[in-house]
């Protein structure tokens, strides 16, 4: 077992094992301090999400106060993205270099004031859909860092047999936020407009802020110096990564794709399904189609970890795991996304959207782990970098789906781009992914 950086006695996340290249611990079971990262860092990532889902939830009502048609949604809704994209690769490699703790907690306090603080920005100026684009740019901005932080945190703590698990777990506080927002959200929305909902997701992330800087890291681990912080961000010639090899090898190139596709797709439906369900069945409830789903995705999301982690201790080799993990994550949820833009019945509709989100949940233990079964060393950069693949497409494809339903009339075309996506990562997935570690090459030095 070891500590995180900067700890010599305490703060592990999950049950962090020693990675690979250590003997493993003799102890039965992770110490309490394991189980509170772990339950932080998910409390973390379903923070996270309450507070990119804000916008979502509100974006109907927001527009409907601020007369924006669904072009201008999908501006506000898209520059989210461009924000995202830009931080994804210095965020994977500063948190390879200074710790990924430091930077989850730097980023949170960040984007946590960004959330309370929005709808207060419709107080200065009326130019309400330059000032939201500015809101979402920033808090794409600021979350851009948190999953490569992960990835790194994990890379380096978690061994291979445990990993899909750990990361499941932790990645389940996607769905508990936007299933926390889903519900909480649509009845501040009913009961005190639009603005209750960002004050109550940015407050809540600058608690959590609180209570981790006053009860699991010391004065030390808090303080980042200056030049600590410029050798993170520096790329030295003994650190620096070799990507004209890394990039030669078509594995990378395979994860990088698939990333970039199930990202982007996962970010359209997050960006939209909302508003599927209003303007398709006006008289559903908010709290049903935006809890639902995503109730059903957090056991789902369990479940695959375990199947994954189970599958490759009982013998199976590692990459048919993940190609198995990803057939279902991208494949086959894709079929029920289809099936979604063809039912005119509401009940249906959520069945398709609750088993939909819920099997996407299968891409924690396919590409994401991939990532680090690829290149440990730098895990969080390359997942930085596929991420920011996935955003810069999330761009594109939350932007295109407005404009379809705008041009079209319909929802189907949203549905059907989703799942063309999809398709595309997963067939390059299956033909050219491997999960032998490609960073241990005699040029490549751990960060």
């Amino acid at each position: 077992m070891l500590p995180l950086p900067g700890s010599a006695t305490r703060s592990r996340v999950g049950s962090l094992p020693v990675p690979p290249t250590q003997p493993p611990s003799t102890s039965r079971g992770p110490r309490p301090e394991s189980r509170i990262w772990t339950v932080m860092l998910l409390l973390g990532t379903c923070l996270l999400y309450c507070a990119r889902v804000t916008m979502p939830i509100c974006a109907v009502a927001m527009s409907s106060h601020f007369d924006w048609d669904k072009k201008q949604s999908g501006i506000v809704l898209s520059s989210f993205f461009w924000g995202y994209c830009l931080t994804q690769i210095i965020g994977g490699h500063l948190s390879d270099r200074i710790g990924g703790e430091k930077v989850l907690l730097l980023s949170a306090s960040a984007w946590g004031f960004i959330t309370a603080i929005t709808p207060l920005l419709t107080y200065i100026s009326s130019a309400y859909l330059i000032f939201m684009t500015i809101a979402r740019f920033l808090m794409g901005l600021l979350q851009g860092v948190y999953f490569p932080a992960l990835a790194s945190l994990f890379s380096q703590k978690v061994c291979e047999s445990e990993r899909a698990f750990t990361c499941s777990t932790v990645g389940t506080g996607s769905q508990f936020g936007t299933l926390v927002i889903g519900g909480a959200g649509s009845l501040l929305l009913d009961w005190y407009g639009w603005e209750s909902v960002f004050y109550f997701s940015g407050l809540l992330t600058l608690l959590w802020v609180y209570c981790m800087c006053k009860y699991l890291l010391n004065e030390k681990e808090l303080i980042i110096h200056l030049e600590h912080l410029a050798k993170g961000l520096s790329l030295s010639k003994q650190t620096k990564v070799p990507w004209k090899q890394l990039f030669k090898k078509a594995p990378i190139w395979a994860v990088i794709v698939a990333q970039l596709s199930t990202g982007s797709t996962f970010f359209t439906l997050l960006s939209w399904l909302p508003t599927f369900f209003k303007d398709t069945f006006p008289e559903s409830k908010g709290w049903v189609f935006n809890v639902v789903p995503w109730l059903v995705a957090i056991p789902t999301s369990l479940f695959s970890g375990f199947l994954s982690d189970h599958l490759i201790n009982q013998g199976y080799k590692t990459i048919t795991v993940r190609k198995f993990m990803q057939v279902i994550g991208s494949g086959v949820s894709s079929i029920f996304a289809l099936c979604m833009g063809q039912t005119s019945s509401f009940c249906k509709a959520i069945v398709f959207a609750s088993v939909s989100i819920g099997l996407q949940t299968f891409n924690h233990s396919g590409i994401s782990v991939n990532v680090q079964d690829l290149a440990p060393s730098c895990a969080g950069l390359l997942f930085g970098v596929g991420n920011t693949g996935g955003a810069l497409l999330g761009v594109v494809c939350v932007y295109l789906a407005g404009h379809l339903i705008e041009t079209t009339g319909s929802w189907v075309s949203v549905f059907n781009l989703v799942a063309t996506v999809n398709a595309l990562g997963l067939c390059t997935f299956l033909i050219f992914g491997e999960a032998q570690r490609m960073d241990t090459d005699s040029a490549y030095v751990d960060l």
